[in-house]
């Protein structure tokens, strides 16, 4: 049988909210089987649990929220990114704010925190949520097009494109494939941070947003060259970032998908838009076990290596 996981110890870390720029405390525990992710705020005087699902969704501008009762927790995507590529069912989150901490803009402090607990299989099956029939969204004409689609495959991957038409970008990688057989998700998927530029960080905080934000946690650009000194950490890191952001944003969805995404410059919005229309769509999709591991798609089966 493929297994639930969980992690075996609970781990914490402490940092700023990428648009808040509070502090704030993180702290991964232990979950039973079939609970999924649960985000708890701690800092109210009667803590209020959010379970992750397509419908908590409640806002998808500049980052993926979810809320319950009135009560929402932001940015929660490249969290929700690790847990996917590491293959974690269960998993309570307690946070003392409102908003993620953004570490280093990407998704491997929380990868390295996940794999230092270790991961501990659990004694009931892991379920899958396969897609049977091709599902898609689209918005805009021309050059104004983005799109999102979900085909059926036996395995997870993802295809994504971008199109953002500023010199440092053209100059880069600006589509790339990404297949979880590979085993790699740590190594080449994980470590791409979150990428902003100057003029609209500026208008951002005018507004109260971005507060957080800065070289040491995310990929800031002026209109020409990207201002980091020490770079890029992929030839290709722009695109793989939004590989990680919709990796975060799919698992959401409450399951590990079996399924091909591929997207043109799309982002939360469309990623929560796809996930409403996979379900609405019963006849899309279906739910599945692997009695006989063998039976499983490569890489989905396997627990990831430390690194």
């Amino acid at each position: 049988m493929l297994q639930q996981r969980t992690i075996q110890s609970l781990t914490r870390a402490v940092g700023v909210g990428l648009h808040s720029g509070q502090r704030v405390e993180l702290t991964l525990r232990p979950a039973q089987p079939d609970t999924g992710v649960v985000f708890r705020r701690v800092d109210l005087s009667q803590p209020v649990d959010i379970p992750v699902n397509a419908a908590a969704v409640s806002d998808t501008r500049l980052a993926s929220t979810i809320s319950a009762l009135g009560v929402k927790v932001q940015t929660i995507e490249h969290l929700m990114s690790a847990l996917s590529g590491l293959g974690i069912d269960n998993l309570y989150v307690d946070i003392t704010a409102e908003e993620v901490p953004i570490l280093d803009g990407s998704a491997s402090s929380v990868v390295y925190l996940l794999q230092s607990a270790g991961i501990q299989l659990q004694n009931a099956p892991k379920r899958f949520l396969r897609v049977t029939q091709t599902v898609e969204v689209r918005e805009g004409e021309g050059e104004q097009i983005k799109w999102a689609r979900l085909d059926p495959h036996h395995g997870f991957k993802l295809s994504f494109e971008i199109d953002f038409r500023h010199p440092a970008v053209d100059a880069t990688g600006q589509q790339v494939c990404f297949d979880m057989a590979s085993g790699r998700y740590a190594r080449d998927i994980a470590r791409a941070r979150t990428f902003g530029f100057t003029r609209d960080v500026e208008m951002m905080r005018a507004n109260g947003l971005a507060l957080g934000g800065g070289l040491d946690n995310a990929i800031v650009m002026d209109d020409y060259k990207v201002l980091n000194a020490d770079g890029l950490r992929y030839d290709d890191e722009f695109v793989k970032h939004k590989i990680l952001d919709a990796m975060g944003d799919l698992y959401i969805l409450g399951k590990p998908l079996l399924a091909s995404y591929s997207a043109f410059r799309s982002g939360h919005a469309m990623n929560n838009r796809l996930l409403r229309e996979l379900l609405s769509r019963p006849q899309s999709y279906e739910l599945v076990t692997f009695d006989d591991i063998r039976q499983a798609p490569r890489g989905l089966a396997e627990l990831a290596p430390a690194w």
